[in-house]
């Protein structure tokens, strides 16, 4: 059953996506952008209803009252494709930073371009992160939101974090509040993996941090605020009746908490 779950939302997500940009494309095009963000915002939220529906997921969004009215970088962690897309429907005006490639794809790249997102060559980290600051200043003077994974990459649930350096001098840059969200989506939706698994995807918006830290006192409480939310929503998912199976990541992170594990299923 899981298999056949899994693959009836694997096939209806990507469809869900190609039959929108094309039905949507003619009243998108033709509508300033900030009217024409609904599209985005609904599909990714039917692809987070599809994602209930047919994989037997819901998502829960707790601490919504602490992203600011005005300019901002939020900074989720990453550990899945959901997570790139469950935070735009509360998101307001939202700015992605991407590779520029991305805008070469047919239909989806103008779709990107419309919403001026923030297109870089990953050649050189340092050009790169200069480019970031420099458009990402100018479109947060149109009070719009930037999302930037602070690791960068994808990391199993429980993996030693690995924070990079560009968040940390964006916060400086940029002078706007940093707004970390904590999940462990990468349990339910595992990066390159085939299989969607059931139950509650909680994410958690914290408070902000305002703007004027050090950049090392920075570093230190983005780090440590959000590693214990995520920890917190680890062993509460650990703690489910029935609960996903665990990484060994996770496991392990668990371990270290002193959370017992036995019975517990694990994931290759």
């Amino acid at each position: 059953m899981l298999i056949v779950r899994s693959l009836a939302f694997n096939v209806a997500f990507y469809l869900n996506l190609i039959i929108q940009m094309i039905f949507w494309t003619p009243l998108y095009f033709a509508l300033p952008r900030r009217k024409a963000w609904f599209v985005p915002k609904v599909w990714a939220a039917s692809s987070l209803w599809l994602h209930k529906v047919l994989a037997g997921a819901h998502a829960e969004f707790s601490g919504l009252e602490n992203l600011p009215d005005g300019p901002c970088i939020v900074a989720p962690k990453h550990q899945s494709f959901w997570d790139t897309i469950a935070f735009l429907p509360y998101i307001p005006d939202a700015i992605y930073i991407l590779k520029r490639e991305l805008m070469w794809i047919p239909l989806f790249g103008w779709y990107v371009a419309k919403m001026r997102m923030i297109p870089i060559d990953r050649g050189s980290r340092s050009k790169a992160l200069r480019q970031a600051v420099r458009i990402a200043r100018e479109r947060l003077k149109e009070n719009r939101q930037l999302i930037i994974y602070p690791e960068g990459t994808r990391r199993p649930p429980g993996a030693e974090p690995a924070y990079k350096y560009g968040i940390v001098e964006l916060y400086k840059q940029l002078n706007v509040p940093v707004v970390p969200v904590a999940h462990v989506a990468g349990l339910h939706w595992p990066r390159r993996k085939f299989l969607r698994y059931p139950g509650t995807i909680r994410a958690r918006f914290l408070p902000p941090i305002e703007p004027g830290l050090s950049r090392e006192d920075f570093q230190e409480r983005l780090i440590r605020e959000t590693e214990a939310a995520c920890d917190a929503l680890l062993v509460q998912a650990a703690g489910e009746p029935n609960p996903p199976p665990l990484p060994e990541t996770a496991r392990r992170r668990l371990a270290e908490l002193g959370v017992k594990t036995e019975g517990v299923l694990t994931k290759d």
